[in-house]
């Protein structure tokens, strides 16, 4: 019987926080060129990928969009102040945007951003919740940053991470879509954490997502919804990726953004990039790669539409149960900012390995 050492064992789970950050980075880079396309063809997509891998390609470096912006705030926050400070959060993601406010950061978060300006920070969560006419946002803004909590929350029970998943996206989204779709993807980057490699089931791992959102999406006596809001959309649309999941390989791109979507919102791109890092766990028929990693990002951005966010969803969960090591040296060296991203990794580990976050 094989005896692995405490040493390895968290020499491994190093590795996938690495891989995690990392994973987000680059399917938010090599994303973006992409963004708003349709039907992008899969023999494009290698011949992309192909040069990328090239070592003696030198290029400037793919930037980073919102997504990595806003993610590094909350990683940077978590580990400055030990856990989730709401007030703190709000200001680095207000300082983020008025010092490099061309990121690609969509209209309604900009007005946000410029409410809490305004008020000083005195009220970090009411300019969200004013958005809509109340209503809030149900964009896909909250859950493309959510990585590092799930980082963060390593050691945490169910109910603080979800809790500190809502209290996030809650700065910027407050519409139920929103808050949850961020929720989902930390339950999925968290559980994907917690998977050791090569013990992936990949239907248990979908299911007990199921299990997990069907606790998050009861109402309460204090929800109200709005004409023709599902109470249990995110546990419906992971059912729909189970649907998907049993017809294999014959599931065309076409319809997975007709039954999943593949768009802003965020129950119409959490679930699909579930769904990418699922299906990027075999061979993808026209995607010419071995790495699991690579074409977890080849597939999500095949898939068209929000690219860059759908493609940083899914590499933050493919990294996190890969890890570093499954991580291509020739693509991750083309990101912007890439040393931040494993120095931030590497923080939130230590804060996880010294308890702090347990506290």
């Amino acid at each position: 019987m094989k005896v692995i050492s405490a040493m390895a064992v968290m020499e491994a789970l190093a590795s996938k926080f690495r891989g995690c950050m990392v994973g987000a980075l680059m399917g938010d880079c090599f994303g973006a060129p992409f963004e708003g396309d349709i039907n992008i063809s899969r023999s494009i997509l290698n011949s992309y990928f192909k040069r990328l891998l090239d070592p003696d390609l030198k290029v400037p470096y793919k930037q980073y969009t919102d997504d990595t912006a806003m993610a590094r705030c909350v990683a940077q926050s978590l580990i400055d102040s030990k856990g989730y400070n709401a007030k703190d959060m709000a200001r680095k993601f207000v300082k983020e945007f008025y010092a490099e406010p061309n990121r690609g950061y969509g209209s309604n978060i900009v007005d946000v951003f410029a409410a809490l300006r305004v008020n000083k920070f005195s009220d970090v969560y009411t300019p969200a919740g004013l958005q809509f006419s109340g209503r809030g946002s149900f964009g896909n803004g909250g859950a493309m940053r959510i990585a590092p909590v799930a980082l963060f929350c390593y050691n945490k029970d169910d109910e603080e991470v979800v809790n500190t998943a809502k209290d996030s996206a809650l700065l910027t989204h407050a519409s139920r879509m929103g808050y949850n779709g961020a929720i989902l993807q930390c339950l999925a980057v968290h559980l994907a954490l917690h998977t050791p490699f090569d013990k992936l089931d990949t239907v248990n791992f979908v299911e007990t997502l199921i299990s997990k959102m069907k606790k998050v999406e009861t109402p309460t006596e204090d929800d109200i919804f709005d004409e023709g809001e599902e109470p249990f959309l995110y546990v419906k649309k992971l059912t729909k990726v189970l649907e998907l999941m049993e017809r294999g390989s014959c599931v065309t791109n076409e319809q997975v953004g007709e039954e999943l979507g593949i768009h802003i919102a965020a129950h119409l791109s959490v679930p699909t990039a579930i769904y990418s890092f699922i299906r990027a766990t075999n061979p993808i028929s026209g995607v010419e790669t071995d790495n699991p990693v690579q074409r977890t990002l080849h597939y999500a951005i095949s898939l068209g539409g929000d690219t860059d966010t759908i493609a940083s969803m899914a590499g933050s969960i493919a990294g996190a149960y890969y890890g570093m090591e499954k991580v291509p040296e020739n693509l991750k060296r083309h990101c912007e900012a890439l040393a931040d991203a494993i120095k931030q990794a590497d923080q939130l580990f230590s804060l996880v390995e010294s308890g702090a976050s347990n506290s």
